[in-house]
């Protein structure tokens, strides 16, 4: 396989660890953008020539550029960005904050899309690239206690369709991985944070904050397989553009496209009759 370099946010832990290690196993280079250097020094001693530590805040969109030419200073080239950093809150509407909500969005949205402006135009010049985005099965579907963390990964997810279709006439490709539960540390007590229970909604969400913080350990998706799967499809010639991971992101996934598919379907007459009569049907180069 020809060497590839990536930047990959979140390396720390999670997916971005596994991904880490699966890239330069298998000879690429990797930028391991990482709040705690620290974290991934045992990366950066046994891949001395191929792993670089970069000091960086996913949210912090001023230092997306330096990053990028950090890497370029460093390896010559970039042919895949990961955006992988992220964590959730659990709460209803109602009880999340709007520091909280935005802190989300930032960290899942504005954060990565400076990552990706900043390095497009490296991509564009050498006629390649993949950007991978990891949103979530919540980025597809979403339930009571988790609208913040779905707010975010949809955001990312409509964003990175319309990137996908920009991109794609300069050679670069897109893929949105959508995974189930894996055991990332995602569910940890130190990563998920729970907004505080209102009298009104406690008892509503009770199973469902249970859930969340019992899953740490017991999740049935496997890290580093997952980090096998999607370093493969980068050196392949084709990525799709949403990859639901694991079974249980297949099956959610799949029942919300057809639920969904079903509700328009019921609808579809009375959503007809709102345009004006006689005229044509919109022409749309797209």
């Amino acid at each position: 396989m020809t060497t590839q370099t990536w930047i990959i946010t979140g390396a720390s832990r999670g997916f971005g660890r596994a991904l880490a290690e699966s890239a330069l196993a298998a000879g690429d280079h990797v930028v391991a953008a990482v709040r705690r250097p620290g974290s991934v020094a045992d990366l950066a001693a046994e891949y001395p020539g191929n792993c670089l530590i970069a000091k960086f805040d996913a949210r912090d969109i001023t230092a997306a550029a330096g990053l990028v030419c950090d890497t370029l200073d460093r390896f010559g080239q970039l042919d895949v960005l990961v955006n992988n950093a992220g964590r959730a809150v659990v709460g209803a509407v109602e009880e999340v904050s709007d520091a909280q909500l935005r802190e989300l969005m930032d960290l899942h949205l504005f954060g990565p899309a400076a990552l990706v402006r900043a390095a497009l135009p490296a991509m564009r010049e050498r006629g390649s690239g993949t950007i991978v985005q990891m949103s979530s099965q919540g980025g597809r579907t979403s339930f009571p206690g988790v609208s913040a963390y779905s707010a975010s990964k949809f955001a990312l997810e409509g964003w990175s369709e319309a990137l996908a279709g920009e991109v794609a006439p300069f050679g670069i490709r897109v893929m949105v991985v959508e995974p189930s539960r894996f055991r990332t540390g995602f569910n940890g007590g130190d990563v998920l944070e729970f907004a505080e229970p209102s009298a009104t909604y406690r008892d509503l969400l009770a199973d469902v904050r249970a859930d969340m913080a019992g899953a740490d350990g017991r999740q049935e998706g496997d890290p580093a397989r997952a980090a096998e799967i999607i370093v493969s499809l980068v050196h392949s010639d084709e990525v799709p553009l949403r990859l639901p991971l694991g079974r249980e992101a297949v099956e959610r996934v799949s029942r919300a496209y057809r639920r969904g598919l079903d509700e328009v379907e019921r609808w579809a007459e009375t959503a007809r009759s709102a345009d004006f009569e006689g005229v044509s049907a919109s022409v749309r180069p797209i």
